[in-house]
């Protein structure tokens, strides 16, 4: 008898959220280093270049979670406030992750967050099934509470 093949489980995960900020103060948050500031546990290492120059073909590595994850900087556009990354757990799950920072008022971003994940194993399986669009959606109210958090409030700017 022959073995089944497994099936990998492919995802994709969208939610907005919005923060008082303008698009590109909004974009600086999802860089390797303005995550830093509200993410936990979130610690680049920098592979190339050594200096975390932001610029498409930057490879770097974090540890989030306990969870070895490799990023490469497809782009992080100033103008058109979007960045997409390829995030990569090894022996796990790898794909896209795209931020796009929309203005919908003088001082307000709708920031859209697109995960597009595709499994590499069982592993990659369970992960993927726990991404759910709840658990994503709460995700992303973390992110947005976390980072407006660090700026300022908008009754008082």
């Amino acid at each position: 008898m022959s073995e089944t093949p497994m099936q990998f489980m492919h995802v994709t995960r969208s939610g907005t959220f919005h923060l008082p900020a303008a698009p590109g103060r909004a974009l600086e948050f999802f860089s390797p280093e303005g995550e830093r500031d509200w993410a936990p546990d979130w610690s680049p290492e920098y592979v190339y270049p050594a200096d975390g120059r932001l610029q498409p073909g930057l490879v770097f590595r974090t540890a989030s979670g306990g969870e070895p994850t490799l990023w490469l900087l497809l782009r992080f556009d100033t103008l058109t406030f979007e960045a997409q990354y390829v995030r990569i757990v090894p022996g796990s799950r790898l794909g896209t992750v795209t931020v796009s920072c929309k203005p919908t008022g003088a001082r307000e971003t709708a920031v859209t967050v697109t995960y597009e994940l595709t499994a590499l194993s069982a592993a990659g399986n369970r992960a993927l099934d726990a991404l759910s669009p709840a658990a994503y959606e709460a995700m992303l109210s973390s992110w947005q509470t976390s980072i407006a958090r660090l700026l300022p409030d908008p009754g008082t700017a």
